[in-house]
């Protein structure tokens, strides 16, 4: 629906870029400059609030185009762009809030707070982008004030390292979308999402060129690039150097960009079956991988950084299976809890030493552990077939029900114990009965809520893409099979060798830290200074 009024959207990232640009006294600077911030993110969460229920009342809305030719700027919410717009706004209120405190005292803490919401009106305008070059515009400026952020003390090599690397993957990334965007006009007449997604709805029935495809493509690996995707990844392991409010803004909101790219052009990317394999196959892998490097990391924050991998590679294996409305569940349920766990990390070393363990008194339990996921698949595949998701019909909601509820095998398999009780294991049993008919209730939900923004294409039957998901689902099962395992094998020494090479991420990073080192040098440490006796 064209409305004018939709321009109101706009106030949110406004009113963050006059935090960013307007100069603040020389007395109490960093607290003028950490009020304004918040109340700015305020702004911006009401306006996003409003923006919501808007989209509620009236459905999808957009601005007339600002621009000539389909090419300008403009605004568009839908049900999609109106969820993230209020996630990333919430998020943004904590973050500029904590950082109030965290950087109290510091002599940076102004220009903190200033690159800090730019970067969050980048976010923001990319959100609520009606136009396609708007929304590169946007791309590349959000890629630029997280560089500010990441170097926010050059003085450490390891941060100029990370966002070296994040830099030229960004780089890469800008290029692909620039090339999408021009094909995308030469195939419709126009950059204008009212354009381009009914165009790319009605290719579905009459086929589609080679133009779509390579466009398609090239959206993907933009997506791909800016979730930190195997091999590129490193970069956002050494995000750790920075202050604990960027990676909490990062790991929790700009990280999603990549999803939220691939969403917002869904219509296009499930008109070419390569770019739907090439998010199955590189996102399945990135998931795995993650995944175990993860279990090995001694550091809280480090695995919380391979979480983060993990979790956008499995976000991503469910756009590749169509499954759209499951991996916008997934980013703004990942949101909420990597953004809690980044701000909280201090406290959680006193959570994981009050944990119990996956071994009871140190000893392992295959037995146990194999009935456990044998009962949490049997329950997904019962739940999933009332709520019409099974492996066949839709593979991509049934995956992540099924590594959802793998999270529950440990608590199934200590419910037995070593004298078991019916009553123990019953108790187990429903309460994964109880997270299974919540998850496919919310994924039931997300499917009817996101219907008119999210394309629905027929089900993917193709016997390779179920192979991959049953590969998936497996691969996940052996590691939570392994993890209750290794712990009574830790001190034999195939055990041993496994960890220290799986610990340092098969060295993917390190490689990559000599390559960007050989041909980007950091340049030399100043000299100490010297003192003279007399």
């Amino acid at each position: 629906m064209l409305s004018p009024y939709v321009w109101f959207a706009a106030l949110g990232p406004l009113a963050l870029v006059v935090v960013g640009i307007v100069p603040f006294g020389s007395s109490g600077r960093a607290a003028a400059a950490a009020r304004a911030g918040i109340a700015a993110a305020l702004i911006a969460l009401v306006v996003a609030v409003l923006c919501a229920g808007a989209v509620m009342a009236r459905g999808t809305l957009h601005t007339p185009l600002l621009g000539a030719a389909g090419v300008g700027f403009g605004l568009y919410l839908d049900s999609l762009s109106a969820t993230m717009y209020c996630l990333v706004s919430f998020i943004g209120v904590i973050v500029v809030a904590y950082s109030r405190n965290y950087l109290d005292g510091d002599p940076g803490h102004v220009r903190f707070t200033r690159y800090l919401c730019l970067t969050l009106a980048a976010v923001l305008l990319s959100i609520v982008s009606g136009n396609l070059l708007q929304f590169t515009f946007a791309w590349i400026a959000t890629s630029m004030g997280l560089h500010k952020l990441l170097v926010f003390y050059p003085e450490r090599p390891a941060a100029v390292i990370a966002a070296r690397k994040k830099l030229i993957a960004s780089r890469i990334g800008d290029l692909c979308l620039v090339g999408a965007m021009v094909l995308l006009y030469q195939r419709f007449g126009s950059l204008d999402y009212s354009v381009i997604f009914p165009g790319a709805d009605a290719l579905r029935a009459v086929g589609i060129d080679g133009k779509v495809h390579v466009a398609a493509i090239l959206l993907v690996c933009t997506g791909l690039l800016k979730s930190a995707q195997f091999p590129l990844h490193g970069w956002l392991i050494e995000v750790m150097e920075t202050p604990t409010p960027v990676s909490a803004l990062l790991h929790a909101g700009i990280i999603n960009a990549g999803g939220f790219l691939v969403l917002r052009f869904s219509h296009v990317i499930a008109l070419s079956l390569p770019s739907l394999e090439t998010l199955v196959l590189i996102g399945g892998f990135t998931a795995l991988f993650g995944s175990v490097v993860m279990l090995t990391q001694t550091s809280i924050k480090s695995a919380l950084a391979h979480s983060t991998i993990a979790q956008m590679g499995f976000m991503m294996l469910e756009c590749g299976l169509a499954a759209f409305p499951a991996a916008l569940l997934h980013i703004v349920a990942h949101s909420l809890y990597k953004a809690h766990a980044f701000l909280s990390s201090g406290s959680v070393i006193d959570i994981a030493r009050a944990s119990w363990t996956p071994s009871p008194g140190g000893k392992p339990h295959p037995a146990r552990l194999v009935f456990a996921i044998v009962g949490v698949f049997a329950i997904a595949i019962v739940v999933g077939r009332l709520f019409g998701i099974t492996l066949t019909e839709r593979p991509g909601e049934f995956a992540l029900a099924a590594t959802l509820l793998l999270a529950l095998v440990h608590l199934v398999a200590n419910g037995i114990d070593e004298r078991p009780s019916l009553f123990v294991v019953g108790r187990t049993l429903v309460a994964a009965l109880v997270v299974a008919v919540a998850y496919f209730s919310l994924q039931y939900g997300m499917s009817v809520v996101y219907a008119g923004a999210l394309p629905v294409i027929e089900a993917l039957r193709d016997p390779l893409g179920i192979a991959v998901v049953v590969a998936v689902i497996g691969s996940f099962a052996v590691v939570t099979f392994l993890q209750g395992l290794v712990p009574g094998e830790a001190g034999k020494p195939r055990w041993q060798a496994l960890y220290a090479h799986v610990s340092n991420g098969l060295y993917v990073n390190t490689f990559a830290n000599r390559l960007v080192l050989r041909y980007w040098p950091l340049p030399p440490a100043p000299a100490a200074p010297t003192t003279t006796r007399r």
